[in-house]
């Protein structure tokens, strides 16, 4: 079931990053980002909820793997509009860094919870949290260049 579950991760994450680039395009990226934090926190919620069965666990994944990735281009997408793209790459280098330290600090703090109580119930309670606080943090984000890059966007 375990396999399973991660094959549609990964291919629901084709689908959610396409459709969030898609909507990057026509909506505000931060308000995106906000509601995408906000469905992955109730997401883990709905799954802590109920019975886990092979169904629950295969929605669970599918549902994951749509939020997963998809804010990948949204947030690339609102890097570059408010540095620009001339130092997109850098920056994106130390979007991804973060990404993994958290990456890392995940998994590792997972086995330390799970060593000392025996399962990942606190865990998944702080993923929730941060999910909340990474949503409260992308809502004021407004989408304009930084005040450096607009002057000289004028006067170019």
């Amino acid at each position: 079931m375990g396999t399973t579950v991660l094959a549609l991760i990964g291919l629901f994450n084709v689908f959610g990053t396409y459709t969030a680039g898609w909507l990057g395009g026509r909506m505000s990226k931060p308000k995106l980002l906000t509601g995408l934090y906000l469905l992955r926190a109730v997401v883990i919620v709905i799954f802590l909820w109920v019975p886990v069965t092979q169904i629950t666990a295969y929605l669970f994944g599918m549902a994951m793997g749509f939020l997963w990735l998809s804010t990948v281009p949204l947030t690339n997408g609102t890097v570059a509009t408010l540095f620009g793209v001339r130092n997109l790459s850098m920056l994106g280098g130390i979007v991804f860094l973060f990404h993994q330290i958290g990456s890392f600090l995940g998994g590792w703090l997972g086995g330390v919870v799970y060593d000392h109580t025996g399962n990942y119930d606190l865990i998944w309670q702080v993923a929730i949290v941060l999910s909340l606080v990474a949503a409260v943090l992308n809502w004021p984000v407004r989408e304009r260049p930084v005040a450096r890059l607009q002057a000289q966007m004028e006067a170019a």
